[in-house]
């Protein structure tokens, strides 16, 4: 719902959202709260206030959901006229599997069996058009459990069917419906043939199969890359490399010699060993060390560094992170005040705050992030400080903590293009990012990003990640060059040339960033007070 409404209010592109849910009840904009007849609660399943037309309706595993954010005209009837057309396209999938689908009068959605007596519903719709464009949309029942919809009086249908693809006796996997729908989306939405599509690898079991470490939802434990869930380590790894189509047996072997343009000297003047000695002085710890920055002898020696808060174990194991993935161990309140120690001590002008992803926690370590934003404005004042922070799972109460601190810059970095989301970064989503950056954005925050270049990607689909990211309104971008830490992390794809990162910080210009950080040793905290600089951005309201 956030990305939607992001992308309603700031892009004025077509798009088209695909997923599956979660067990959802939504509630629409005058829905009658009895017509949930369980506690959601008790039956494992979440309910949530929508602003789309329609009663209550069920959304779940089996059921591809499908959200058009498309331009509507303005005009006398052409709101029901869109929710014709997107029964359209559900009618014309369907006659892909050979089901026959129409209308049924005065019920709005999808219907089989029109021809006896006994009339079911195939496919819910439900939308809200403002200020001429579209969001919510439809939910196509492939193969859900059809018992959820016993538990509401579905779109407030107390005398007629539900039903499904798998209940009629079609057996179709959903991606093979995914593409069909896509397919007359297209034809509906993007008539000239012009659209680009981008797709989350799809997963290695099914969803009735063993939890897959590395999922969100997947116990911390068994997130490892050193194989303590009894799978050989960096097969999994590999798996997903493959799924994502990824040949990991052709990356560039890890003693090749990098490029000129990769090889940083060092440089360990007074500036950087000062401000080594006070990290220790204060039992600090930066992410320029722990993650193996290849920019720390150049930023250390200008006296600016990334604190690492929250610890140095992190509860995930990203394929391409060299942060230490073991046990996190509690959290030290005197943190924070330690940071603000060392931002004064140095006196920062502009001081970068980071933390490892705690998933142990109940707020994600959103809770430390404010309260070290507190103490170092209340200690040195005139400090921007910028954020980089995990997607705290996408919990709204957890984010709302960070953003209620009101950080003069929020990072969320979204790492990689969305077909390689789940082999790099196996915890996290492509479209959680996404509305991360969204709902920052909505509390008026100044939002930036990032891509690793080098794992696998094209351009193309670099472009669409950049495309995506202004389209939820983010500010600034950094682009780098992947850089593989051990033998048991993601291979290195290809070196990206200088002149490769050159034409993408153009491309960002043209597409309305304030900001691209684009070269091959660029980090998300490279140069950052001279994007913010530059970018121009004024300090947000506190």
């Amino acid at each position: 719902m956030a990305l939607q409404r992001a992308v309603h209010a700031r892009s004025a592109d077509d798009h088209l959202l695909v997923l599956e849910h979660p067990h959802v009840f939504t509630l629409g904009a005058h829905a009658e709260r009895s017509h949930v007849l369980v506690d959601p609660a008790a039956v494992g399943a979440q309910l949530v206030q929508a602003d789309r037309g329609g009663d209550v309706t069920y959304h779940g595993p089996g059921q591809l959901v499908a959200y058009p954010v498309v331009n509507v005209p303005t005009a006398p009837r052409s709101v029901p006229c869109h929710v014709h057309g997107i029964e359209q396209v559900v009618i014309d999938t369907l006659a892909e599997f050979d089901v026959g689908a129409g209308r049924l009068d005065r019920y709005p959605g999808v219907w089989v069996g029109l021809d006896t007596d006994a009339p079911r519903k195939i496919c819910a719709i439900g939308v809200r058009v403002a200020r001429g464009r579209s969001t919510h949309g439809l939910a196509l029942n492939v193969d859900p459990g059809l018992e959820w919809f016993e538990r509401i009086v579905p779109c407030g249908i107390d005398d007629k069917a539900v039903t499904s693809l798998d209940a009629e006796g079609v057996r179709v996997p959903i991606r093979d419906v995914v593409d069909a729908l896509v397919h007359h989306a297209v034809r509906r939405w993007a008539p000239d043939g012009r659209y680009e599509r981008q797709d989350v690898a799809w997963p290695a079991t099914d969803r009735t199969g063993p939890a897959d470490p590395g999922e969100p939802g997947a116990p911390p434990e068994a997130r490892s890359l050193s194989g303590s869930d009894g799978v050989v380590p960096g097969e999994r790894l590999r798996i997903r490399l493959r799924q994502a189509g990824v040949d990991p047996a052709t990356g560039i072997p890890t003693r090749t010699r990098k490029p000129p343009w990769l090889r940083v000297p060092a440089r360990m003047g007074q500036e950087f060993l000062g401000l080594k000695r006070t990290m220790r002085s204060l039992d600090l710890v930066t992410v320029c060390e722990e993650a193996g920055c290849p920019n720390i002898f150049e930023c250390w020696s200008e006296g600016t560094a990334t604190f690492m808060i929250n610890g140095e174990r992190c509860t995930r194991a990203c394929g391409f992170c060299l942060v230490d993935t073991h046990r996190p161990l509690e959290l030290d309140p005197a943190e924070p005040g330690r940071v603000a120690d060392a931002v004064e001590q140095l006196a920062l002008a502009h001081a970068v705050i980071t933390a490892v992803a705690r998933d142990d926690l109940g707020d994600g370590g959103a809770g430390a992030f404010a309260a070290t934003v507190d103490a170092v404005r209340t200690r040195r004042p005139t400090t921007v400080v910028e954020v980089l922070i995990p997607d705290c799972k996408g919990e709204e109460r957890a984010l709302a903590t960070i953003f209620s601190a009101r950080p003069d810059i929020l990072n969320h970095n979204l790492e990689t293009v969305a077909r390689l989301q789940r082999a790099v970064r196996p915890s996290a989503g492509y479209a959680r990012s996404l509305a991360v950056l969204a709902r920052a954005k909505d509390a008026g925050l100044v939002t930036k990003s990032g891509l690793i270049l080098g794992m696998g990607e094209e351009h193309d689909e670099v472009v669409g990640a950049l495309a995506d990211l202004r389209a939820v309104g983010v500010e600034i971008v950094t682009l780098g060059q992947y850089l593989r830490p051990t033998a048991a992390h993601l291979p290195v794809a290809r070196w990206w040339a200088p002149e490769e990162f050159a034409a993408l910080r153009g491309l960002g210009a043209e597409l309305g960033f304030a900001h691209v950080e684009s070269s091959p040793l660029t980090r998300s905290s490279y140069h950052a007070r001279q994007a913010a600089a530059s970018a121009e951005l004024t300090r947000a309201p506190r």
